[in-house]
């Protein structure tokens, strides 16, 4: 909707000053996932690693709802996109 949320593309991986999110982030039906109830943990799942690569063993890929794994997913409030932690890939 034609907003700015990091002052240039290598800010959201990196944590610099712009990296932290600002502003609405919308969802494709229009919500606003950083307040709408709907969107209980506020997540970005990315299954990389900090520095942008491949997390293989984390990334959800092939996840199916009877299973257990784990993917990458940042908190969208934590400011540096990459700086993921592992999440039970069943997380709404």
């Amino acid at each position: 909707q034609g907003q700015l949320l990091a002052k240039s593309w290598s800010s959201l991986f990196e944590g610099q000053s712009g990296a932290a999110l600002q502003g609405p982030i919308y969802s494709f039906n229009g919500r606003d996932i950083l307040t709408d109830p709907l969107w209980p943990r506020r997540l970005a799942w990315h299954g990389s690693m900090p520095r942008g690569g491949h997390a293989r063993r984390w990334d959800c890929q092939g996840w199916r709802s009877s299973g257990v794994a784990e993917g990458m997913a940042t908190a969208l409030g934590e400011g540096r996109l990459l700086a993921g932690h592992r999440h039970n890939c069943s997380t709404p």
